[in-house]
Order: C-alpha cells, then sequence, then structure tokens
C-alpha cells in the first residue's frame, strides 16, 4: 500500500522545518507509548468510538495504554498532527504491537476474528 503524500520537492524550503516540526512533541510522546505499551489507544474526550474501542478491549482484558488529547472543543490543531503522522482521520487510533489497527470498529472486527489475540501473541511464538 502505498499513501499518496506531497513529495519534498513539492514543499518550499522555508516551510519545511515549520511542516517537520508541527507539534513533534506530542507526536514523539505517542512514538514512545507505542515502544513501551502492546496496545495504545489514543483518543479524546466525550468521544463514543474511543470509549467503544476502550470497553472493547478491557472486555478481553486487554490491557491498554490511554492517550486522550483534548475534546471535541480543545487540541484540535494538536490531534491533526496525529492525523497527518498516521493517515488515519478519526479517534481513536488503536496500535497494537507498534501497528496502527485502526478506530473502534477495526477493533471490534479484530477481536471477533481472533486476529488482534494473534497478534498481541506473533513475538511470543516467534521468540520461543
Amino acid at each position: 500500500m502505498s499513501r499518496e503524500i506531497l513529495a519534498e520537492e513539492q514543499i518550499h524550503s522555508a516551510i519545511r522545518q515549520e511542516i517537520e516540526s508541527n507539534h513533534a512533541d506530542l507526536v514523539a510522546e505517542v512514538k514512545q507509548a507505542i515502544a513501551a505499551n502492546d496496545v495504545v489507544v489514543i483518543g479524546m474526550a466525550q468521544n463514543p468510538h474511543v470509549k467503544r474501542a476502550r470497553k472493547l478491549l478491557a472486555a478481553k482484558n486487554i490491557n491498554c495504554e490511554y492517550l486522550e488529547y483534548g475534546s471535541y472543543f480543545s487540541l484540535w490543531r494538536r490531534r491533526n498532527a496525529l492525523k497527518m503522522w498516521t493517515g488515519w482521520s478519526t479517534f481513536p487510533m488503536v496500535f497494537v504491537k507498534g501497528t496502527l489497527v485502526g478506530g473502534a470498529d477495526q477493533v471490534d472486527t479484530l477481536l471477533n476474528s481472533g486476529e488482534l489475540d494473534a497478534l498481541l501473541h506473533q513475538q511470543e511464538r516467534g521468540a520461543a
């Protein structure tokens, strides 16, 4: 899969640094959480889909690190940096073993098919 991204040479050199550093602290924080946890849910207050994803995981006794950034009324510009970084346009953003798997609907599908459990235990089997 290849997502269409504006080529660097099509971005004027005077703004490249601004684009690169756009809320880089937030992206770094999320990257750190993804590296340290098997499951990370990134969300925002008041979003029912975020709550649903967390409930689905909890119902299967799957622990997750939850990072919340604002609500519908705040921090949308900071959250936009995560959307640009991942290419995923909605919240929640759910990562399993470092891989973005989608949002609540995708988590539900992966749980029902058994694939989420397989993703969580994939490295354990490889190491055994």
